[in-house]
């Protein structure tokens, strides 16, 4: 394999939507508002870097209108970079078109300049550069009475198989909106977690094992964080309409040996022009925001507490989930009852032995050269 040197950037759950299109909803958590001036505001940096491609892991839109599809797509064919796209949960909210948004058998053809060339496949695979391949899929599937859930189907697993076997030494990135590995403790049999999981993440993960992939990008989550299961890392990148409105630049160097080396560097969108200090108004937000969500993770956490203790825990947990959507946090609620510290602790960026390890914004990973296919 030829000597690789690349700069790459991923923005995630851009939730555009244009003004006509915002729906006012209470319980919402982030600022579609704000989502054509963050995704500007990150554009603007991306454009300086001289990147040579930029991924968009999904949830593209606030929630699949085609006002909001057509105004993405051609504000990408502006780019002076080629863009990648996978479709999210809020860009095909059923199979086929509604009154308010399209269809999944539409998304392929609104993003035939963003890797799809088959207007019917909602997956493909693009050779990014000699040596390095793109492998996207899709994780939005629909039951027969038309309910959504992160899944990869059998006949994308066995396309994916097949991509991989002729793949051969290529270097793959697989990118997908749903998580494959969890991101938060027990988050694959979490009530308030799985949601954001591919439900067959299990027959994924060996398919992507045995083919010696290295590296998977997703979204969906809203965090920053970078999960790891033997060789595999995933790299999911939080919202830009959400604290702390961040996203990733990252170099691909390989010597002639194959070995690689991916360093990784994470940056927030903190003023635009609607907001001077975004992240000061964001952070409040999403407290001011969170009570519910905090109120069910307490619940959830099975603490035998009151309700009057669980309110008061919820209360005290304002900034919790933006903590976690920055990554790297470190939790230690000293007058929480131990118990409950204890299983607050654990959503903590801490390594084995418990101290802080911080590798969810800025990260160099060491990859292996890859040899095709090899049994697990």
């Amino acid at each position: 394999m030829s000597s690789l040197h690349l700069r790459f950037a991923i923005a995630s759950d851009l939730h555009i939507a244009l003004p006509q299109t915002i729906r006012r909803l209470p319980q919402r958590l982030h600022l579609v508002e704000f989502s054509i001036s963050a995704f500007e505001a990150a554009l603007a940096h991306l454009a300086m870097l001289d990147l040579d491609f930029l991924l968009l892991p999904g949830d593209l839109t606030q929630d699949g209108e085609p006002d909001n599809h057509r105004w993405l797509q051609e504000r990408l064919q502006l780019l002076p970079f080629p863009v990648y796209v996978v479709p999210g949960n809020h860009d095909v909210l059923s199979p086929v078109p509604t009154e308010c948004s399209i269809g999944a058998s539409e998304f392929p053809d609104y993003y035939r300049n963003c890797g799809y060339r088959d207007a019917k496949c909602l997956y493909y695979t693009q050779l990014l550069a000699p040596g390095l391949r793109l492998v996207a899929l899709n994780s939005n599937q629909f039951t027969a009475d038309g309910r959504q859930l992160g899944r990869i189907d059998a006949e994308q697993l066995s396309w994916l198989q097949d991509v991989l076997a002729a793949s051969g030494q290529e270097q793959v990135l697989a990118m997908v909106h749903h998580n494959v590995l969890e991101h938060l403790p027990g988050q694959a049999k979490h009530p308030l977690g799985r949601r954001y999981m591919v439900d067959n993440a299990a027959e994924l993960l060996e398919i992507l094992h045995t083919a010696g992939v290295q590296l998977i990008f997703t979204g969906h989550l809203h965090v920053q964080d970078i999960a790891h299961n033997r060789q595999l890392y995933e790299i999911t990148t939080g919202s830009l309409v959400s604290y702390p409105h961040p996203y990733r630049v990252l170099e691909l160097e390989s010597d002639r040996g194959g070995e690689l080396k991916l360093t990784i560097q994470s940056f927030r969108v903190e003023q635009i022009p609607e907001c001077a200090n975004l992240t000061e108004f964001s952070r409040e937000w999403l407290g001011d925001h969170s009570y519910p969500f905090m109120h069910k993770l307490v619940q959830c956490a099975d603490l035998e507490l009151s309700e009057t203790e669980t309110e008061a825990i919820a209360r005290d947990l304002r900034y919790f989930w933006a903590d976690i959507s920055a990554g790297d946090a470190v939790f230690d609620f000293q007058h929480f009852p131990l118990p409950v510290r204890q299983y607050f602790s654990t959503f903590g960026a801490l390594d084995a032995s418990g101290k802080p390890m911080r590798i969810d914004n800025q990260m160099q990973l060491a990859l292996q050269a890859r040899t095709g296919c090899n049994p697990v």
